[in-house]
C-alpha cells in the first residue's frame, strides 16, 4: 500500500486506524459486497450499530473476507431503548449472536437521550461488558461535555471514544477540542456532511484548496478531519470512492487552508438538527 492508513492509540491502549468506513444502509447481500470491498481496499476500522440493522452484514463480510478477524476494528452502538442495565448486557450479546463474533473492538452508546435519564446504567453495562470480554474498548456517541463528566464522576470511567457530528459547516470544535483535552479520541460521523454533501462538494473555496494539491474536495474535508485530530467514517459503495477517501496521507493543509475550511461553520450547521442536549433516538 503506497500511502497505509496511520493509526492513533486509545488511552486504554486499543490502537485503531485514522479513517474507518461507514456502513449505515448497507445490508444484505450488496452490503457484503460494499463492505468485503471496503475490506479489499485497505479498511480496518468498520463502523456498525445496532439500529443500523446490519450488525449480521458486517459479521458476514467479515467472515468472508480474506483479512484476519484481529486485524479489523469493529464497532457497533447501543440503542436508546436499551439503557437499562440488563437490557444493554442482553443488547451487547445480541449484537455479538447478529455478528457472529466473539468480541466487539469497540462499542458505544450511541445517542444520551439525557431526558431518560439512564445513560449512566448504560454505561455502566458496558463497564461489565468490557471487563467479561465481551467489548476491547467502551466509549459514547453524541455525547456533551456535560453528559461525559458525569459519567466520570459517577463511574470514574471515562469513554475512549466519542462519535460526534463534525463536518465544514458544524465543526463542533468545542466538543471536539474539550474531548482531545480529555485524551478522549474524537470520531467525525457524516463527515462530508451527507445531506448537505452536494453543497459542500460544489464549495468553490474548498474546490480552490483542493486544485492547489490535486486532490478532490472530498479529500480536501477528511483530511481537514485529520488534521483537527478527528477520525473520519466516510461511507461509499463505490470502489472508486472508497479508494479516494482513503488516500489523504501524502499530503498536508496548511494553517491558512484549515482556518478557511474552519470559517464555513454555521450555528445552524448540523445536518438534521440533532442537537444531544435535546435529540433522543430510541
Amino acid at each position: 500500500m503506497k500511502h497505509p492508513i496511520p493509526t492513533r492509540t486509545l488511552a486504554d491502549g486499543l490502537i485503531i486506524p485514522q479513517i474507518g468506513f461507514g456502513t449505515v444502509y448497507f445490508k444484505g447481500a450488496a452490503g457484503v459486497k460494499i463492505i468485503n470491498n471496503a475490506l479489499n481496499n485497505g479498511y480496518r476500522l468498520i463502523d456498525s450499530a445496532y439500529n443500523y440493522e446490519n450488525e449480521a452484514t458486517v459479521g458476514r463480510s467479515i467472515a468472508q473476507s480474506s483479512v484476519p478477524r484481529e486485524d479489523i476494528i469493529v464497532t457497533s452502538k447501543l440503542p436508546g431503548r436499551y439503557h437499562d442495565y440488563d437490557k444493554a448486557i442482553y443488547t451487547i450479546q445480541e449484537s455479538l449472536y447478529r455478528a457472529n463474533l466473539d468480541y466487539y473492538d469497540l462499542y458505544l452508546i450511541h445517542w444520551p437521550n439525557p431526558k431518560q435519564d439512564k445513560y449512566v446504567e448504560a454505561w455502566r453495562a458496558l463497564i461489565d461488558a468490557q471487563k467479561w470480554g465481551l467489548i476491547r474498548s467502551i466509549g459514547v456517541s453524541n455525547f456533551l461535555p456535560e453528559h461525559i463528566e458525569r459519567l466520570e464522576k459517577e463511574t470514574g470511567v471515562l469513554p475512549s471514544i466519542n462519535q460526534i457530528e463534525v463536518h465544514p459547516y458544524f465543526n463542533n470544535m468545542e466538543t471536539l477540542q474539550w474531548c482531545l483535552d480529555k485524551g478522549i479520541q474524537v470520531e467525525s460521523w457524516s463527515p462530508v456532511g451527507r445531506k448537505l454533501a452536494d453543497d459542500l462538494l460544489e464549495n468553490k473555496e474548498l474546490k480552490a484548496i483542493g486544485d492547489k494539491y490535486n486532490k478532490t474536495i472530498s479529500q480536501v474535508i477528511l483530511r481537514w478531519h485529520i488534521q483537527l485530530g478527528s477520525i473520519p467514517i466516510p461511507r461509499s459503495s463505490s470502489i472508486q470512492h472508497q479508494i479516494e477517501n482513503k488516500s489523504i496521507f501524502d499530503f498536508s493543509l496548511t494553517k491558512d487552508d484549515m482556518q478557511h475550511i474552519n470559517q464555513l461553520t454555521r450555528p445552524d450547521g448540523r445536518i438534521a438538527n440533532q442537537d444531544p442536549a435535546e435529540y433522543e433516538e430510541f
